[in-house]
C-alpha cells in the first residue's frame, strides 16, 4: 500500500537493494485496462504478484505458490463446523462469503465451486475491487468473518494471512481449501511471478537472480506476513487472477 506496509512493497524494496535502484510507485485502479496504462504506457517497470501465466506481462518464475483458503472465526468448545473442502455438507447451511471481480460480477474460482454443488442461496458476495474511499477494500469479506456477518470466508490466500496476522482482534483460523483442482479444470492453486514489459527480457533475468539468490530473505518476509503457501509447481498453474494494484 502507499505507507509500505505490505509484503509486496518490503519485496520491491529487497529487489531495488540488490539492484541498486530506487522504489518510485505508481498507483493505479485495478480495473480493466491496468497493464495496458502502467507497464505498457512506460509509467512503471515492474508489477508485483501476477499469476505466472499471466499473458499480458513477461512473468518472473514464480516467487511462491499460494492458495484460497477458508477463514473462520476460532470460536470456542461448541463452534460452528470447521470448513476444510469444498464437499464439507456444512458450507449448504453456514453463511458463506465470496468475493467477485469488477462490475459485471465475474466470478472467482471459490464461486463455481459453490455453483458448481448448488450452493447458492446462503452465499454473500463482496467484491474484490470494494470502496477505494475506504481503506484496505478487499478486506470487507474479511471484516464480516470478524464481525459474525457470514461464518465463513473464501479468498485468496495472502489476503488472508495478512488480515488474520495484522488486522483483526478477532482470532481467525485460516484453512487452504480442498481439493486444489476441481472438476473439470478449476485451480485453486496459483504460482505467482512479477512482471516486466515483454521487451524488457534482461529486467527479468536481473530480478530472477535477486529472487534466486535472496531466496531465504524472501521467504521470511512471506512468513512475517501469514503468506501460506503450498508446494511450488514444476510447471506454471493456468489461472488468471489475482492481479496486483500497484506497478513498481
Amino acid at each position: 500500500n502507499a505507507k509500505g506496509e505490505g509484503f509486496e512493497n518490503r519485496l520491491a524494496e529487497l529487489i531495488a537493494r540488490e539492484l541498486k535502484a530506487e522504489v518510485r510507485y505508481t498507483w493505479h485502479a485495478q480495473r480493466r485496462g491496468f497493464v495496458r496504462e502502467t507497464l505498457r504506457a512506460g509509467a512503471c517497470d515492474l508489477v508485483m504478484g501476477v499469476p505466472s501465466s499471466f499473458e499480458l506481462v513477461l512473468p518472473t518464475r514464480p516467487y511462491y505458490r499460494s492458495t484460497y483458503v477458508f477463514v473462520q472465526r476460532r470460536d470456542g468448545p461448541g463452534a460452528r463446523p470447521r470448513v476444510t473442502s469444498f464437499d464439507d455438507a456444512a458450507l449448504r447451511r453456514l453463511r458463506v462469503g465470496v468475493q467477485f471481480i469488477g462490475d459485471d460480477y465475474a466470478n472467482t474460482p471459490p464461486a463455481h465451486a459453490l455453483a458448481q454443488r448448488g450452493i447458492v442461496e446462503n452465499v454473500v458476495g463482496f467484491s474484490v475491487y470494494g470502496d477505494y474511499s475506504q481503506p484496505n477494500p478487499p478486506a470487507r469479506i474479511l471484516d464480516a468473518v470478524a464481525a459474525d456477518s457470514i461464518d465463513v470466508a473464501i479468498v485468496w490466500g495472502p489476503l488472508a494471512g495478512w488480515y488474520a496476522r495484522r488486522v483483526s482482534r478477532t482470532p481467525l483460523t485460516v484453512t487452504p481449501v480442498s481439493p486444489q483442482v476441481d472438476v473439470p479444470f478449476l485451480p485453486f492453486v496459483f504460482d505467482m511471478s512479477m512482471g516486466v514489459r515483454r521487451d524488457a527480457p534482461g529486467l527479468k533475468a536481473e530480478v530472477e537472480d535477486v529472487l534466486d539468490r535472496r531466496r531465504a530473505a524472501v521467504e521470511r518476509i512471506l512468513d512475517d506476513y501469514g503468506v501460506p503457501r503450498v508446494a511450488m509447481a514444476r510447471r506454471t498453474s493456468p489461472g488468471t487472477e489475482p492481479r496486483t494494484k500497484g506497478g513498481t
